[in-house]
């Protein structure tokens, strides 16, 4: 069935039909004129340009405050169950460029309750692996200055006012319709959506007057916004702005890469023998034999490595488009092609992970309002 899939903020499951998805969710594509309204302040970024980046709420008004001098602030964020993979790092490297083309604010948060409360985690757990993650978000290069990570039970204090003013506007009846709870969820669950809706009010709350906020994020996240959107107007705050992308796919040739398919997953503390083995066993649209493949070509629009490749690893339209078509062509086999990833993963990982060390020297001048992590 086209519609066999399920995306929810904690179950991505499925083969997920995106445009059928940006039909339920009610959301607008991101159109040619779009594109064009935003190369007007710099390069179009790749992810935007192939429609990685696909879908969004209000972009067109956000741009008309920011020209009008009306500035917004970034926000997304990391629920920190795991150790971080490249799934994890593709929006954040969006939301970097975002950072650096605009010049405007960032508000990472770091939902360390949200996986107290919906797994099998201490909150000393969520904690250290929140700290592990901040790590590579920070090792990115975003702006110091202007870059401010919220960890929830560290900074509650800030979010709880904000959090209540949006909690008072949700019934349960929403909350039920919304994520699908029942009467066994527990209440922490319940409420925690309007913890992660302070964060994109808390800006307009600190200046006192209407600042725009714009979150770049997986589209799987839309719900909680949903409930954040229809909060703010009787709140006196702007909606926040969405941009969402589309799920980072898994080597196994999911559409989602998965912490808990390890063989499946480029986490970012990977090594070099890690990579090539996983990628060595990488789902490809190859024949079952190189003569058959030389005869028929590939298919590369099921290639877990063609996929790697168009979200993160070829800025180049046509060495991709090349690529691909000598694929199709029987030109290129799938063990050039896992061999030539692995080179580009393994390069950016070694430099990732320099910078990764590096940034526990500046990661506490980053913590909103100051906070001691806990490391592990």
């Amino acid at each position: 069935m086209a519609d066999d899939f399920t995306v929810t903020p904690w179950e991505v499951s499925g083969d997920i039909d995106y445009g059928l998805l940006m039909e339920r969710f009610g959301t607008a594509p991101v159109d040619d004129a779009l594109l064009r309204r935003i190369g007007r302040h710099g390069e179009i970024h790749p992810m935007l340009r192939r429609g990685v980046f696909y879908t969004h709420r209000d972009m067109g008004w956000l741009l008309d405050e920011y020209e009008k001098g009306n500035r917004f602030v970034l926000y997304t964020g990391r629920g920190p169950s795991g150790q971080t993979h490249l799934g994890h790092m593709m929006p954040w490297i969006f939301n970097k460029w975002v950072q650096d083309v605009f010049d405007v604010p960032m508000l990472f948060q770091m939902t360390d309750d949200e996986k107290f409360l919906f797994k099998d985690l201490t909150l000393r757990d969520t904690k250290s692996l929140a700290y592990q993650n901040a790590l590579d978000f920070v090792a990115l290069g975003f702006d110091p200055a202007k870059t401010r990570i919220i960890l929830d039970t560290e900074n509650i204090s800030t979010l709880y006012p904000i959090a209540l003013k949006v909690a008072k506007k949700v019934t349960f009846s929403t909350a039920k319709a919304v994520f699908g709870f029942d009467n066994s969820t527990n209440i922490g669950s319940i409420f925690f959506t309007t913890i992660q809706a302070a964060p994109a009010f808390l800006p307009s709350e600190q200046q006192g007057r209407q600042v725009p906020c714009l979150i770049p994020c997986g589209i799987d996240q839309d719900p909680h916004f949903r409930v954040a959107r229809d909060a703010a107007p009787g709140l006196g705050y702007p909606k926040p702005v969405m941009l969402y992308c589309k799920m980072f796919p898994g080597l196994g040739g999911g559409d989602k890469m998965s912490s808990t398919d390890e063989m499946g997953t480029i986490y970012t503390t990977d090594g070099p023998k890690d990579v090539k083995k996983k990628v060595g066993r990488a789902f490809t649209g190859g024949r079952v034999s190189v003569e058959e493949q030389r005869r028929c070509g590939g298919n590369p629009d099921v290639c877990a490595v063609h996929k790697y490749n168009y979200c993160l690893f070829e800025s180049d339209d046509s060495k991709l488009s090349e690529t691909a078509d000598r694929c199709r062509k029987g030109e290129i086999l799938c063990g050039e092609c896992k061999s030539i990833l692995t080179d580009r993963i393994n390069a950016f990982l070694e430099s990732h992970q320099e910078k990764r060390e590096k940034a526990r020297d500046v990661i506490d001048g980053m913590a909103f309002d100051g906070f001691e992590w806990v490391k592990g």
